[in-house]
């Protein structure tokens, strides 16, 4: 892979794991605060959601963290090693965290009743997105799985091409 490409990609990694310290520090507290204030009825729904936000950000960092350590390894041409599975594996698991963090908040809208100021549509919206989440996690996690299988098969026969030459 070229070098620019390696770099590009550590910027964009790096300027997402600082976005997401911003947000699990700032954004999320502040947001959820901002809505008790408008809406008290909410109040014993924000440090729940709170945590569960700032979770799922922390899962998405350490997927981050993963692919810089799978981009340092292709920088050195070591992809094809035992170690990736780690990674990969890591990756794996934060993406299966995360879906299972949003199937909860899934389940929870779905089945708790939440006050709702209005139409009662803020609380369908938040189902609709928490459900959407659910799925791009699930497929991601499940793309992932192929793509280590995939890592296997190469790592294989780069083992097997190295013993007959």
């Amino acid at each position: 892979m070229h070098r620019f490409f390696i770099l590009a990609l550590r910027a964009g990694i790096v300027a997402a794991i600082l976005v997401g310290l911003f947000g699990q520090i700032v954004v999320i507290p502040t947001t959820a605060a901002d809505q008790v204030d408008r809406f008290p009825p909410y109040a014993p729904f924000a440090a729940p959601y709170v945590t569960v936000a700032v979770v799922g950000v922390a899962c998405v960092q350490v997927a981050l963290v993963a692919v810089w350590m799978l981009l340092a390894m292709v920088r050195r041409d070591a992809l094809f090693s035992p170690r990736a599975f780690r990674w990969v594996d890591t990756l794996i698991g934060a993406s299966v965290v995360a879906t299972l963090l949003a199937l909860g908040v899934t389940g929870h809208l779905a089945l708790a009743e939440i006050p709702s100021p209005g139409d009662g549509m803020q609380v369908i919206g938040a189902l609709g997105a928490a459900l959407a989440s659910v799925g791009v996690g699930a497929a991601f996690a499940m793309l992932v799985v192929v793509m280590r299988g995939l890592l296997r098969k190469a790592t294989d026969l780069q083992t097997e091409m190295a013993e007959v030459v």
